[in-house]
């Protein structure tokens, strides 16, 4: 089965494309709304391709999977009302005006950043699995 990226993007809503699908792109405010929005809307394109004699792109023509992948901005708006930014900042270290400078899209983490905001989000379920 053929996996296809899906990246999913925050700018004032969620948003989603793939650079191996071009021409499908979806909007909605909330993460579940966005996975389905694409779906829908990847149908409604391929349909439309169809219809209109274009090839499909190869991933297209036998089953596949969509996997969906957010962006750093989506990653933390995805947390607002759950995990407060404060608190990420305490685990990982990173200054909280950063990380607000990373959810509002105006700077982009270097992947090693990235993948310490994740960690430290990783950590926090850890320890809130603890409750109880």
């Amino acid at each position: 089965m053929e996996k296809i990226i899906v990246q999913i993007g925050w700018c004032d809503n969620y948003c989603a494309a793939s650079d191996e699908i071009l021409g499908c792109v979806a909007c909605s405010d909330t993460i579940e709304g966005i996975k389905k929005e694409y779906r829908s809307a990847l149908d409604f394109h391929i349909k439309g391709m169809l219809e209109d004699g274009d090839e499909l792109p190869e991933k297209l023509k036998n089953e596949y999977e969509l996997v969906f992948e957010l962006d750093t901005s989506a990653m933390l708006h995805s947390l607002d009302g759950i995990v407060t930014r404060k608190a990420i900042a305490k685990v990982t270290g990173i200054n909280e005006a950063q990380l607000t400078h990373y959810a509002n899209g105006f700077r982009k983490p270097r992947p090693v950043q990235r993948q310490r905001i994740i960690d430290g989000i990783h950590q926090i379920g850890r320890e809130l699995t603890l409750i109880g």
